[in-house]
């Protein structure tokens, strides 16, 4: 693979098999986010997500340590609006049953007011990195002023299982351009199943057929606004390419048109601003880039 390519894609997935469309059992995700530790691909892996109030069965599911289990279990653990008894949850069920392999390095927010937000955050250790969900339609202002003022990052739902759940491209650059101004690094989930944008369907019961956004078009589109290099115009048009061939792929950087990203600010983007994406499914990315050639 190029190495602009996985500098762009390290460590870019969290995986959250336990979530729809793919909606596996815990014991099911334990299974195969351990096996994907173990695979070729690991490189492109890192958190395991999981919802606050699964976290002591998940504890009590884990490989005991004696057993052929790869990699520590690095954590991203969902809080929701219920949030001072969850965050009480995760204290008792970490000090009761804490194992070194264990480690819960981020946490994912449901929407909150400001207000609340600052709230929560005095009961955050600074260590843990802290991702607040911003609906995209609230004013993101206060939001920016609140996450800039306490350090923490924004996280942007990108998709469901209906197609009202996506934001449109204009939505999306708006975001990706703010938080970038702010400096503020967001992470994004639900939806990115595709390397590419393209018309999928979706996996509500009555599926019906939606534009999807693709990891890649994010990947690309967060480097060049953190870079501060393009347009809300530039940024739609790269989250809406549908083609590989619009991208200019070497070793040493990723183009498209007259702009381009170096190692360096590709690694700067995917270091401090596009953290991760939230996948039901680690092996469908990974198809996705063997079609395209690119693995």
């Amino acid at each position: 693979m190029l190495t602009s390519l996985k500098q762009l894609l390290a460590r870019i997935v969290d995986y959250a098999g336990i979530f729809p469309p793919a909606q596996l059992s815990l014991p099911e995700a334990i299974n195969i986010y351990d096996r994907a530790h173990a695979s070729p691909h690991c490189w492109m892996l890192d958190r395991f997500v999981l919802p606050a109030t699964l976290l002591p069965e998940f504890i009590k599911l884990l490989p005991s340590e004696d057993a052929s289990s790869s990699q520590p279990w690095s954590l991203s653990v969902i809080v929701s609006g219920n949030w001072r008894s969850e965050l009480e949850q995760i204290y008792q069920a970490t000090k009761r049953d804490y194992k070194p392999s264990i480690q819960i390095s981020a946490l994912e927010v449901a929407p909150l007011s400001p207000v609340e937000i600052q709230s929560i955050r005095l009961e955050i250790p600074a260590e843990v990195d802290t991702f607040f969900e911003i609906p995209f339609n609230v004013d993101l202002e206060p939001y920016l002023d609140i996450l800039h003022q306490i350090g923490a990052g924004a996280k942007l739902r990108t998709g469901g299982i209906t197609s009202n759940a996506f934001p449109d491209s204009t939505q999306l650059g708006q975001r990706i351009l703010s938080l970038a101004k702010a400096r503020i690094p967001f992470k994004a989930t639900a939806g990115l199943h595709h390397a590419l944008r393209g018309h999928c369907l979706t996996h509500a019961l009555n599926e019906t057929s939606t534009t999807m956004h693709g990891f890649l078009n994010v990947a690309i589109a967060s480097a060049f606004a953190y870079q501060q290099a393009v347009t809300l115009d530039e940024v739609v048009a790269i989250l809406e390419e549908s083609s590989i061939d619009s991208f200019q792929l070497s070793d040493i950087e990723i183009g498209w048109h007259e702009f381009s990203l170096p190692i360096l600010a590709i690694e700067h983007s995917r270091q401090q601003f596009f953290r991760s994406f939230g996948s039901c499914s680690f092996e469908e990315p990974i198809h996705e880039l063997y079609d395209l050639k690119l693995l």
